[in-house]
């Protein structure tokens, strides 16, 4: 019997945040995702892309008419075919992301496997960050405590780099850390590429000092050739988040980091996402996953993955107002996949667009 065509449906959300999040490059309140539906008239995979600041505003109109040839290559290739065919045709990686994961999510469910599992990844066992951005002071002395209760999370992020400079930055690390005591959680700071490569070394040791675990991003994209001349002085663990878009890089900096943080709308999904943590550990490196601006359909895809994962950042369904999607639990402050088959997301109803 011959197998059933494929059939495609792509649809968008706007998706409010409970807090507008402010990092070094600038804030943002509400985010429009882009979600793929994939269907062999059985089962439906779904997969999200969470654009990032910068993308045209019609970025969702646009992306399905983009991905309409490899709509048309996934009825005959495997994910990774379809991935590779996009990524080197310069196909945006959130819009390939989107794809990518609804494919991996539809074939899990034909096997009627968890995705965690039918990738022969094991369940995450790594606490989630929950994160605070760049706020006054008296600010992050409400908001901690208040995010650290409502999620019950066992580690804060704090967004450094501040427009305002290092002393800001210092400002907003001493009240976190001390509003967040109680709380008996992990700390980590992501500095966005918001400092020089001066400020990176005189901060790592500050912050070492004050019980941060490691640093995200001290340096803009674009200036990785100066991390050679502050690794070697740099006091804590230093990752690299918007430097690592995909594979590939990984290769570049692996010589100036100690991690990478893993982002699937970087990457442009889970056929990529693999190879980026498969790299890492090439190279002896630490690794993390993280998110974007995704509903919980895209922590759901990432969770699938973050098993192989020494570090977790997949919070963002947990500051948005209402969260229109569902499908993972949060298990002693680690997020963690279902045994459902396929990754175990999806858009609650009343949420989800009619066709």
């Amino acid at each position: 019997m011959s197998r059933m065509p494929l059939t495609f449906r792509t649809f968008a959300i706007d998706v409010p945040k409970l807090f507008a999040l402010t990092i070094s490059r600038g804030t943002s309140g509400t985010t429009r995702n882009f979600f793929v539906e994939v269907s062999d008239g059985i089962h439906t995979g779904i997969g999200e892309g969470a654009p990032p600041t910068g993308l045209p505003a019609d970025f969702c109109e646009i992306a399905p008419i983009v991905l309409a040839p490899y709509f048309e290559m996934a009825q005959t290739r495997e994910p990774f075919e379809v991935w590779q065919a996009g990524h080197r045709a310069g196909v945006e990686a959130v819009a390939l992301a989107a794809l990518d994961c609804a494919l991996w999510d539809l074939k899990a469910k034909q096997a009627n496997q968890p995705l965690y599992q039918y990738l022969g990844i094991p369940k995450p066992t790594a606490i989630t960050t929950i994160t605070i951005g760049i706020e006054p002071k008296e600010v992050v002395q409400e908001r901690v405590p208040f995010i650290l209760e409502l999620t019950k999370a066992r580690a804060l992020k704090v967004k450094l780099g501040s427009p305002a400079g290092r002393d800001h930055d210092k400002e907003i690390w001493s009240t976190a850390r001390e509003v967040s005591a109680k709380f008996n959680v992990a700390l980590r700071a992501d500095a966005n590429g918001g400092w020089t490569p001066e400020e990176s070394i005189e901060m790592s040791g500050w912050l070492k000092a004050r019980d941060c675990e490691l640093i995200e991003q001290p340096l803009v994209k674009g200036d990785e050739h100066l991390l050679t001349d502050i690794f070697p002085h740099f006091e804590l663990p230093l990752f690299l988040d918007e430097s690592i878009r995909n594979s590939e890089d990984v290769d570049k900096f692996a010589d100036r980091c100690h991690g990478v943080n893993l982002k699937l709308m970087k990457s442009g999904g889970i056929s990529d996402g693999i190879k980026v943590l498969q790299r890492a550990r090439h190279h002896n490196l630490s690794t993390m996953i993280g998110s974007m601006c995704e509903t919980e359909v895209g922590i759901a895809q990432s969770a699938a993955l973050s098993g192989w994962c020494d570090y977790v950042d997949l919070d963002t369904h947990f500051n948005h107002n209402p969260e229109p999607g569902a499908g993972t639990e949060f298990i002693d402050g680690v997020v963690t996949p279902r045994d459902v088959p396929g990754h175990g997301g999806y858009i609650l109803d009343e949420y989800r667009p009619q066709p």
